[in-house]
């Protein structure tokens, strides 16, 4: 299986390309404030109890060890994954060194990618590996890389579980052994993730055992030529859902299509996965809101194999809700440019990653809650964003990004499956 279509790599081209321009872009849109800055290809995002918020950096590789991205070029290994706390509009890296793997201009870093805060506080994250190598690829600098880690509040850091040493062992997609631990929450019992790469739903008990909670099946659907092909699932995002099961969401492998991702729903025990809600295209991100609404952000709400240099809104993603009673309302997408994670706190506040494959530029933005958006205190629907194309940064980005459309029609016929980011 191959690391990323070209497609998404020129993406991440053109995105980086455009840094310049994007850094004069216009300020966000109104009810969009940035919170934090200048991260390093920003992932997953948790809240803790005092307020505080912190973010998973994917970090911006090193100087190796070096592996060969099917891509072209080399994607090298470095201690340039952080995890970082921003508090009181202060925003600081409380753990650095963390293994970061990326092209040599720092973008689609496979690293951190998500963070997860349990009941009695502590903080776990993510650390992904890179698609079809393997732990002695790196040495012993990648002994974290496919992991789930616990911050131990010193500046420093646990291994809590090795997902790809369960994935080699057991093996339960049956397909070849490869794992990308993307997406966790933290249990009072344990931990739970979603590995993207082995298409399934893992349990980690408090003494760092692994289970098989539910494997996500693999679809036939129409591909480029008109036939049916298989698409993986590729889950990569997973909350506790009210009733305490499960919603976990999917990226789903190539062709991509559009309305093609799903959101499951997994029983707390494990089982077999029942989709909940469908129709969404390449979700990145879950998170809950405070009366029970469920927040399904896409990274591109025009599907990843659709980037049109014509029209600037098919590179922006798009948040939508989903009201207990099953109601669609999309809350964001103007202003949210490859946006990779999301979580709501108590009072209805949305904060969300963006520019979440670049490194430097990245950023968590919040939109404020309004008058109508639940809240602790009760219900009510969310008030709709503009979705109109965005600013003329991300037109600029379109522009630099028309070899992607170009790519994405020579490269059809030779894409394996694939998650993104990395």
């Amino acid at each position: 299986m191959k690391l990323a279509s070209s497609l998404l790599m020129s993406l991440t081209l053109a995105l980086s390309l455009a840094v310049p321009a994007l850094a004069r872009g216009a300020p966000p849109p109104g009810g969009m404030t940035v919170v934090a800055r200048g991260l390093d290809n920003p992932r997953g995002i948790a809240l803790a109890s005092d307020g505080s918020i912190y973010v998973a950096e994917a970090g911006k590789g090193g100087s190796g060890p070096c592996v060969k991205s099917p891509e072209g070029g080399q994607a090298c290994l470095g201690n340039t994954g952080a995890i970082t706390r921003i508090s009181n509009g202060r925003q600081a890296r409380v753990v650095t060194g963390l293994p970061s793997v990326a092209a040599r201009d720092g973008s689609a870093a496979s690293g951190p990618s998500d963070v997860a805060i349990d009941d009695q506080g502590r903080v776990y994250a993510t650390v992904q590996g890179v698609d079809s190598s393997q732990p002695k690829t790196f040495g012993s600098a990648g002994n974290t890389l496919w992991s789930v880690i616990r911050l131990n509040g010193r500046g420093g850091y646990d291994r809590v579980a090795d997902l790809y040493a369960y994935e080699a062992q057991h093996n339960p997609d049956g397909r070849e052994i490869n794992s990308d631990p993307y997406a966790l929450i933290a249990l009072s019992n344990g931990e739970v993730v979603a590995d993207a790469a082995s298409n399934d739903l893992l349990g980690v008990d408090s003494g760092g055992s692994i289970s098989t909670l539910a494997v996500f099946p693999t679809r036939m659907v129409p591909g480029p030529n008109g036939k049916n092909m298989p698409m993986e699932s590729v889950p990569n995002a997973v909350v506790v859902a009210p009733d305490g099961s499960y919603y976990v969401g999917e990226l789903t492998g190539f062709p991509f299509p559009k309305g093609g991702a799903r959101v499951y729903k997994v029983p707390a025990d494990g089982g077999t996965p029942q989709v909940y809600a469908s129709g969404f295209t390449n979700i990145i991100s879950l998170a809950l809101g405070p009366d029970g609404s469920l927040y399904v952000l896409e990274i591109t709400k025009n599907g990843l194999a659709n980037a049109n240099p014509k029209d600037p809104s098919t590179l922006a993603g798009e948040l939508i809700r989903i009201a207990p009673d099953g109601t669609r309302t999309v809350v964001a997408s103007n202003g949210l440019v490859v946006p990779t994670g999301v979580a709501v706190d108590k009072d209805g506040n949305i904060y969300i990653s963006n520019f979440g494959i670049l490194p430097g530029r990245g950023e968590v933005v919040r939109i404020s809650a309004q008058p109508g958006m639940p809240s602790t205190g009760g219900g009510g629907t969310a008030r709709s964003s503009p979705t109109a194309p965005a600013s003329g940064a991300l037109a600029t980005v379109v522009g630099l990004g028309a070899c992607a459309a170009l790519l994405s029609r020579k490269m059809r016929g030779q894409w394996n499956r694939r998650r993104w980011p990395s």
